[in-house]
């Protein structure tokens, strides 16, 4: 039997889910009608509405003459990159579980055609469809879509919120005397975050945080802010205490950082421990032992940070030498490896009492993925059976938890 032909529509700005709060992708004929059902009733005027059911449509038209699947993809609300990515994602899965080797496009001429040449990275594109609103007119259309995109929070923020955020700012720095120049700093700093990508990276270690007061992890997460609040005023002391001994360049960097060294290592040691706790009572103890490496880094980078430090400064005895300094490095990274290879078996022996085989995958909102048929220890993975009969790697840290069934982030 012939490979199938894909018929793919893709929501590149994941309405679906900021509207309808469905996840893709939504693989078949009914899964496609029920989103674009769910779709069309929060928001009828939606783009995304006629595009799945132009989909649905030609599905229809060429099933009983070839082999065909549908499927729509979704990607993210920030666009870009994020957006581009998760459609990938999402796409290599679809490939993955029909095996089908070409496709016809199906947008709503938006912002989707940015991503044909993602799609024709993996898969053979037969035709694109673009499909258009009969009743508008090109200035309307114009008209309503910009009316349409200010609604939504993402573009307002980008196209009022930032201009007036400069504006206020900019007129603050003004009114104190301080001209352009610190707007420059932050508009600085905002490009730099979002072109290497630290503000994902960022949002990514934030989101992990799950501050509630009815999980006992708040109070080591109540206790790091309050040490790190510390740590910040201490610091700020070293650095007037730097200005009136005139230390200036390395040393008085080397003088803020030790004191800094001396509480902010125990918040962050708190916040692993709060995470700890989560990790526990969510049923993933085998997640431990990866902030247990964590914590061992946090130590054993302190301890280098401190007397390399001491080393830059040496103002009083006991004076440290550069081989003191090296000698500390050499006898962490022993240790550190140690530690990495410990905590390695512990984690598997744990995996292996917790006998994950044969177990039912899900996702986060409780849809069914596959059957876990094998764990990898060694690669740090398991190994799923999805309902087309194709095995998919689920690496460890994407387990939420593991109760009669195991729950995995998609």
């Amino acid at each position: 039997m012939e490979n199938p032909i894909l018929v793919l529509c893709i929501d590149r700005d994941n309405d679906f889910y900021e509207k309808a709060k469905i996840h893709g992708p939504f693989i078949g004929r009914e899964d496609n009608i029920k989103a674009g059902t769910k779709l069309a009733l929060v928001d009828p005027e939606d783009s995304d509405v006629n595009a799945i059911f132009f989909a649905i449509k030609i599905f229809d038209e060429i099933k009983n003459d070839k082999n065909a699947v549908i499927a729509t993809l979704t990607g993210s609300k920030k666009l870009g990159h994020i957006a581009d990515r998760e459609i990938a994602k999402q796409l290599d899965k679809v490939i993955e579980e029909t095996n089908a080797e070409r496709c016809i496009f199906v947008s709503d001429g938006a912002s989707d055609e940015e991503i044909i040449p993602i799609i024709k990275s993996r898969i053979k594109i037969d035709s694109v469809k673009v499909v258009v609103i009969k009743q508008a007119k090109e200035l309307e259309k114009t008209y309503f879509v910009i009316l349409e995109k200010l609604k939504d929070p993402y573009y307002s923020r980008i196209i009022l919120g930032v201009p007036a955020i400069l504006i206020f700012m900019l007129s603050i720095t003004s009114q104190f005397g301080y001209g352009w120049q610190p707007i420059g700093i932050i508009i600085g700093l905002y490009l730099l975050f979002k072109g290497f990508g630290i503000d994902d990276y960022l949002s990514h270690i934030f989101s992990e945080f799950k501050f509630s007061i009815d999980k006992t992890s708040w109070i080591a997460y109540i206790s790091a802010m309050a040490l790190l609040a510390v740590s910040a005023f201490v610091m700020y002391q070293a650095y007037h205490e730097s200005m009136v001994k005139h230390l200036y360049g390395e040393k008085a960097f080397a003088y803020i950082l030790k004191y800094g060294l001396l509480i902010s290592p125990w918040a962050l040691l708190c916040i692993l421990i709060g995470k700890a706790l989560d990790a526990r009572a969510e049923k993933r103890k085998f997640i431990i032992t990866k902030y247990g490496l964590y914590g061992c880094a946090i130590v054993l980078t302190t301890m280098m940070l401190k007397i390399g430090s001491d080393w830059v400064l040496n103002l009083e005895p006991p004076y440290i030498s550069f081989s003191d300094f090296l000698t500390t490095i050499m006898i962490s990274m022993v240790v550190g490896y140690t530690v990495i290879y410990a905590i390695k078996i512990i984690r598997e022996d744990t995996l292996s009492e917790m006998k994950l085989e044969g177990k039912e995958a899900v996702g986060e909102r409780g849809a069914y993925v596959g059957k876990i048929i094998g764990v990898d220890l060694k690669n740090g993975f398991i190994i799923v059976q999805t309902p087309f009969e194709r095995k998919i790697n689920i690496i460890l840290d994407d387990i939420i938890s593991i109760t009669e069934k195991v729950a995995i982030r998609q």
